[in-house]
């Protein structure tokens, strides 16, 4: 996703009202901590909250550095952007929106807010719908994100890479290497298999 898009593109064919969703969302998460916290006492919440924001920080600091120049807010990637597959996007699709679920847990850990945790947990259901939609946008563009996506997951990194096999020929090979149809068929498989 480049940084600029064409001048009479609209805000609205970008994506710009996920961006307005998204914007709300993590200012909920902010003020909701800050209104609505804790005595900061409880260690047992505020250590394991500075670690998911810590890690949040890393991964997005991780996404921003490999996009390089095809960062953009907007869902719709741009004109002549390229598809980043090197770095974090290697092993997790959308390192930004697992960024910013996890600093959002992490701060309302850290605040003691569960108003904040509530809003935090809210950003899962939207990044999910959000990164639908601009996967649609991203296969229209780019011919090799069906295969990208097919091996690897949305949100959460797997603790192994799943190695390449071998290509092979006729319309087994096709079906055993990506091909939707040979994807899991029980829900919970076919929701483990898109994070």
């Amino acid at each position: 996703m480049a940084a600029d898009m064409t001048p009479h593109t609209s805000f609205l064919e970008r994506g710009g009202l996920w961006v307005v969703g998204q914007s709300v969302l993590m200012l909920a998460v902010v003020g909701l901590g800050v209104r609505f916290h804790g005595d900061g006492t409880e260690l047992a919440v505020i250590i394991p909250g500075l670690l998911l924001f810590a890690l949040g920080g890393i991964i997005g600091i991780a996404g921003v550095l490999a996009l390089k120049t095809n960062r953009t807010p907007f869902p719709k990637p741009c004109e002549g952007s390229q598809l980043v597959q090197r770095g974090i996007y290697g092993r997790i699709r959308h390192p930004l929106y697992t960024s910013v679920i996890l600093a959002g847990l992490g701060w309302a850990a850290l605040w003691q807010s569960w108003p904040a945790g509530l809003a935090a947990l809210a950003l899962a259901p939207f990044f999910t719908a959000k990164a639908r939609r601009e996967e649609r946008w991203l296969r229209e563009q780019f011919a090799a994100y069906v295969d990208y996506q097919s091996r690897v997951p949305r949100f959460v990194p797997r603790w192994r890479r799943r190695p390449e096999p071998p290509p092979r020929a006729g319309a087994a090979g096709a079906k055993a290497h990506g091909d939707p149809a040979a994807r899991p068929t029980s829900r919970l498989s076919r929701f483990w298999h898109t994070l």
